[in-house]
């Protein structure tokens, strides 16, 4: 090859060497910087207005420089009266600082303040804010909206009214929250509109929070109390010593709420979407329960609206089968759910024809005897009959004590003969059981029974029945100290109800039944009086069934 033919070679390959290091390795040079107004051009077309939620507005984005900050100023509250409820609005935040329920009393005494649902102080002194995840927009903090009435007082008795609280940022975002009061009804609506006149796109989620101050809250392990949702369909509740393992739930989420044992506050979206719940303690006495709402970003030159009932009242089956969207399942009775509901149910329906609560106890004790009543029949047939055959199982005993394989063949065989089920007494007691949890679960966290009086110094039948008043401890008693009488009277129909039964053939058996009567009182005294009105009337039921068994069959 001549040297002309090599170099021209050599020149070829150069260049292809150095047009594929071009293409392969060099890096691009950066797009040119548009202007904002051409982003929000852009990101208009990108998100059209037709998007759900979105709104195009004619408006062009203003410049940062441009805004003025409004000097800081204390936001005025503003007072909504209901015929059930007082609620306190503040422009600081647009939101709740305090919720007094008019039909229930913080105490069963005479004169008691109304109910305060929102009870928080210093710097968490409100609830329902909204903010944006992970994104401190400039000023939402510490803003105070202006609200658009110079009243303050507004009374809401005919018809539902609005009361809409309006912000601007400096970067010129505007947030409009509007409340929907309406009579008779413990739900509000909510609705938030973002109104997007900056340069830049808010791509973060708004977020939507409660409240719930935890000072001189107990954890009871009879009742939950705390932060609980509506996740795909079946409810989480969540233990305040949980939440630092876990803080954040997913899932399709239909509501969350903050709630207690008697009361509920809780935020339901207008549907049921894949969303986030997020939990936080602050300075271990504030819970913060926030819903992390899932749309979209808030592009320039555009205005998103985000819809929401919230509910701040009773834990009641037809307050909250009202409002829908399934939170009346935050009234769960756990296992004993299927029993218990409709025993709650029967008992609201009679209440209408009964208004004593503890009469209408008593008549639902009636009714479930009367269920149970041909069961109780067999039981006390065979308890009869056994008391018959208590001499000749003595004798049986006696003969062969030393041999207690022989002993027990020796009794069943006489059981056969007589055609006696020595277990047969204790089926009825069985199948009472569930009732009677059913019954505890129902009456520990039914609002109805909240400071419901019954005869005498029984004036709360969910609180346990205390004669007197003492200032001093009573070991195994919770406060408030007292003679806890119906309680004894319990006892005692129990101790009465074993003297009517035969003895157990162990006699190592028959000395534990001896003390049965005594648990079982000291296990009542702290039981709510309208669940201790129940055992006593069930037991004196009872006796009489007892009674006449056996006098048929004698």
């Amino acid at each position: 090859m001549s040297m002309e033919l090599r170099m021209l070679l050599a020149v070829v390959l150069s260049f292809g060497v150095f047009f594929l290091y071009h293409v392969f390795f060099m890096k691009k040079a950066p797009l040119e910087n548009k202007e904002p107004t051409q982003i929000a051009e852009r990101v208009e077309k990108e998100i059209p207005a037709t998007v759900e939620g979105v709104r195009a507005l004619d408006e062009r984005p203003l410049q940062p420089e441009v805004a003025v900050p409004s000097p800081a100023r204390q936001g005025r509250t503003i007072t909504v009266s209901t015929p059930l409820y007082l609620a306190e609005l503040t422009e600081n935040g647009a939101a709740l600082k305090s919720f007094k329920l008019k039909e229930y009393k913080e105490t069963s005494a005479p004169g008691a303040p109304m109910k305060e649902l929102v009870e928080l102080s210093g710097e968490h002194k409100w609830t329902l804010g909204v903010s944006f995840l992970r994104e401190s927009m400039n000023g939402l903090k510490q803003a105070v909206f202006d609200a658009a009435t110079e009243a303050s007082l507004m009374n809401v008795t005919e018809r539902s009214e609005g009361l809409i609280f309006t912000w601007t940022s400096p970067d010129g975002v505007t947030i409009i929250k509007t409340y929907t009061f309406s009579p008779g009804t413990y739900e509000i609506g909510l609705e938030i509109k973002v109104r997007n006149l900056s340069s830049e796109t808010i791509g973060r989620n708004l977020t939507v929070s409660l409240k719930k101050s935890l000072k001189g809250a107990t954890e009871s392990r009879y009742v939950f109390s705390g932060p609980a949702a509506l996740i795909n369909g079946e409810l989480e509740e969540i233990k305040i010593k949980e939440i630092a393992k876990q803080d954040k739930y997913v899932g399709h989420i239909g509501w969350i709420a903050c709630e207690s044992q008697y009361f509920v506050s809780a935020i339901i979206p207008q549907k049921a979407e894949e969303a986030t719940m997020r939990l936080a303690v602050s300075d271990g006495e504030v819970l913060e329960t926030t819903y992390i709402d899932p749309s979209g970003p808030v592009p320039p030159r555009t205005e998103r609206t985000y819809q929401y009932t919230v509910y701040f009242g009773p834990k009641s089956l037809e307050a909250l089968g009202s409002v829908g969207a399934d939170l009346a399942k935050i009234v769960d009775f756990g296992f004993f759910d299927i029993i218990a509901k409709p025993l709650l149910h029967a008992m609201n329906f009679i209440h209408r024809y009964i208004s004593n609560y503890g009469i209408v106890i008593i008549i639902i004790t009636i009714f479930v005897k009367i269920l149970f009543w041909p069961l109780s029949n067999r039981s006390y047939k065979s308890m009869s009959q056994m008391k018959k055959l208590q001499p000749k199982l003595a004798e049986i005993r006696a003969k062969y004590k030393h041999d207690k394989k022989m002993m027990n063949q020796e009794m069943m065989s006489l059981y056969k003969l007589y055609k006696i089920n020595p277990l047969g007494g204790c089926l009825p007691m069985v199948l009472q059981i569930p009732v009677f949890f059913a019954f505890y679960k129902m009456l520990y966290q039914a609002i109805e029974l909240r400071h419901a009086p019954f005869f005498l110094w029984i004036n709360d039948l969910s609180a346990p029945d205390r004669l007197f008043s003492l200032n001093f401890k009573i070991p195994l008693m919770a406060a408030p100290y007292g003679i806890p009488v119906l309680t004894i009277i319990m006892g005692a129909s129990m101790f009465l109800q074993q003297k009517m039964s035969p003895p157990p053939g162990d006699p190592t058996q028959a000395k534990m039944m001896m003390f049965m009567p005594i648990f079982f009182t000291f296990i009542f005294i702290n039981f709510p009086s309208g669940l201790v009105l129940y055992w006593l009337v069930n037991n004196i039921l009872s006796m009489v069934q007892q009674h006449y068994v056996t006098k048929k069959t004698a």
